[in-house]
């Protein structure tokens, strides 16, 4: 089961990467205006998303572990939970598909925090070395982002704080190729997430699987 949790965590990363261009691509474009002149942005880029995965993971094993807490000491703690991240799993599924666009909403829940972290990260412009892209990837990582948020409170379901922190691992890697393809200015690969049909053959496939966790925690 980890393991089909784990691939569905990369296909909503991946079926994602479009919204993450849109909420980071500016952002990793503009990675090479604070780079070293005359210096490859690729090291840059890719230590940056390395930061930004960290910090899905961590808040990952934050709320596997607060999950795994109150399924320990609330009675039908797992069986809520399990019901609540299948149903939130339903709605990724339409956001992803463009049926429901609601979890955009999810959004306005970390601004606040944002805004005490976002001033950390000009500390580490220009950057000196690819190493410094790291903790200004991770400080950008809680940027609000209902797709985030969302893909979250099916980690707070996962069981424990090492299988939350796993599937926003590889929900993070699932976000990297269209970031990475959007660095390089490869239009053809960003192109291709944007296709309607893809989209929908993920979200599809998420409903599927979404609507089988609910019924498992109903059952």
């Amino acid at each position: 089961m980890d393991g089909i949790n784990y691939f569905s965590a990369f296909l909503i990363g991946l079926a994602g990467g479009v919204h993450c261009v849109g909420m980071c691509g500016g952002i990793v474009a503009a990675l090479r205006m604070v780079s070293p002149k005359g210096a490859s942005a690729a090291p840059y880029t890719l230590a940056y998303n390395m930061g930004r995965i960290a910090s899905y993971t961590i808040a990952g094993a934050i709320t596997g572990a607060l999950g795994k807490i109150a399924s320990d000491f609330v009675p039908l703690a797992s069986y809520v939970l399990s019901l609540f991240s299948g149903v939130m799993l339903l709605l990724l599924a339409c956001y992803l598909g463009k049926w429901w666009t609601g979890l955009t909403l999810l959004e306005s829940a970390g601004k606040g925090l944002f805004s005490k972290l976002q001033p950390l990260s000009k500390r580490f412009l220009p950057f000196k070395t690819p190493f410094s892209a790291i903790p200004y990837g991770f400080i950008w990582g809680w940027l609000p982002c209902g797709l985030v948020y969302s893909t979250l409170t099916w980690s707070l379901a996962a069981g424990n704080a090492l299988q939350g922190a796993g599937i926003m691992f590889f929900f993070g890697l699932g976000t990297l190729p269209t970031l990475l393809a959007a660095s390089a200015g490869s239009q053809y690969l960003v192109s291709t997430f944007q296709q309607s049909g893809v989209r929908q053959l993920i979200a599809s496939i998420m409903a599927i699987y979404a609507i089988y966790l609910i019924q498992g925690a109903i059952l």
